[in-house]
């Protein structure tokens, strides 16, 4: 059934005006005033902006970790971000050494099936890179559609990969088209100054942070900038938390080399003052990187506003307190790394950035969903409100007040990192292609209808010389 959007005020990265949206077969078919078409069903945005769909670039559902499995799956992980005004997320397949990348694939694709409400697509972990890996490359690519590469250089003896795997993964991704992306900490240094800890008999979630200092997130960020520089590839460095992080990418984005960064809203509204909570609550505030001190928010803060940080992702990866995060009572080394982020991402970003004059509402668009969709290879057709696009659409209330509370979220877990956190602004009705997943602040899709997205190459769409200081 076609559909009219009535009376909102469309906002884009560029743009912002008063004007009707025609929607037919999933897609935007005209943009114009005083739409008419017989048998159309009217939607009245009177009051609303109408945003395109948020894109989260990085999300770990049914992700096992730490002798555990994250708590929110396609299902109710896919709700939640709609709910919160995401229609897409890419989430992160994880590989094992000596088995088949399509193996892995497969593995997500199981998980997914029959599950999602909004559209996905998966990024790759790469955790070695030999002949017979490189081989597998071009296939997946063509065939899955997956065009970014994950490399960690953290999570020794776990996900951690050296310096070789990385540039060689580069070099890939510059000849075939790649983005590579990394968790960008220093595993050697955090791996013995854990240890150090845990011998000294300082087990409590404070010195999940402390033995995670900036210093090793600032010098591993610098040091993929420099390989990514000297292998003439693209970057793009995952949830962001410190000055020293960002200083990194600046200077790499100086310099030319093409480098992107993403930071998270857990690092926007909260600090490392979190994981000191007593009787063990701290632990619900264990992720990498950790939390930081209070002041390295403004400073993220202006690394969006000026263009240094690109993307805002959740890095959802929930894990309930009881029964999960409480695994690492007596030793902080044990609970499981991640929280719930995935429902409040936009709103945070609305809230605490266009509404405290932090970002404008263009830069907010960009940030949350057009540019993501730019570096990974779904625009136009996700990303923006254009004729052509599918209809990924939020109606968005800018007033509308609520408290954030596990009480009231719709993720799987058991708490919610932003409990009590009073917010500005809320997605009212969201469809994905056309059709209602949330109308009036209900669910009323159905589990299943999201589908699989195969993207296109990376293709340098935006250059950091292009914008230097300016979005």
């Amino acid at each position: 059934m076609k559909k009219i959007i009535r009376n909102g005020t469309i906002v884009t990265a560029s743009d912002m005006y008063c004007a009707d949206i025609l929607i037919e077969n999933e897609r935007i078919i005209a943009i114009g005033e005083n739409l008419d078409e017989h048998g159309a069903e009217k939607i009245d945005a009177k009051g609303c902006y109408v945003f395109p769909g948020g894109i989260d670039p990085h999300t770990h559902l049914e992700m096992p970790f730490g002798g555990t499995v994250s708590k929110d799956d396609f299902e109710t992980g896919t709700i939640a971000a709609a709910f919160g005004g995401t229609t897409t997320v890419i989430d992160f397949c994880l590989t094992n050494k000596g088995e088949p990348l399509q193996k892995a694939i497969d593995a997500w694709h199981a998980k997914s099936k029959d599950k999602a409400v909004i559209d996905y697509s998966f990024h790759l972990m790469i955790s070695e890179l030999n002949e017979d890996v490189l081989n597998q490359l071009p296939s997946i690519m063509d065939k899955e559609g997956i065009t970014s590469f994950k490399v960690f250089m953290a999570y020794k003896n776990v996900f951690q990969a050296d310096d070789e795997t990385l540039f060689k993964t580069l070099v890939m991704a510059k000849e075939r088209g790649g983005l590579v992306m990394v968790h960008a900490e220093n595993g050697d240094v955090i791996d013995y100054l854990v240890k150090e800890a845990l011998e000294k008999g300082q087990t409590d979630p404070i010195y999940h942070a402390l033995t995670r200092p900036p210093e090793a997130e600032g010098e591993a960020t610098g040091r993929a900038a420099q390989l990514t520089g000297l292998a003439k590839s693209q970057l793009y460095v995952v949830h962001v938390s410190c000055a020293e992080a960002v200083e990194k990418i600046a200077e790499a984005r100086n310099k030319g080399f093409d480098v992107w960064g993403e930071t998270c809203p857990q690092y926007l509204a909260l600090d490392q003052t979190y994981l000191e909570k007593p009787d063990f609550e701290g632990a619900k505030y264990v992720w990498s990187p950790p939390l930081r001190e209070k002041w390295n928010q403004e400073v993220l803060w202006n690394a969006l506003k000026n263009g240094q940080l690109q993307t805002l992702g959740s890095d959802q990866c929930s894990f309930d307190f009881v029964g999960q995060k409480d695994l690492g009572k007596g030793d902080f080394s044990k609970i499981p790394n991640g929280g719930p982020m995935i429902e409040d991402r936009v709103s945070i970003l609305f809230s605490e950035g266009v509404k405290k004059g932090r970002i404008t509402l263009n830069q907010f668009v960009d940030i949350m969903s057009t540019r993501i969709a730019k570096l990974f290879g779904l625009f136009p057709k996700k990303g923006t409100i254009t004729v052509g696009a599918d209809a990924d659409i939020v109606i968005f209330d800018p007033e509308a007040e609520r408290t954030i509370s596990a009480k009231t979220h719709h993720m799987a877990v058991d708490y919610n990192a932003f409990e009590g956190m009073k917010v500005t602004g809320e997605a009212i009705s969201v469809l994905s292609r056309g059709e209602f997943v949330i109308r009036d602040k209900k669910f009323v899709g159905k589990p299943g209808t999201g589908n699989y997205l195969k993207r296109a190459r990376y293709n340098q769409i935006l250059k950091p010389t292009d914008e230097k200081m300016t979005i």
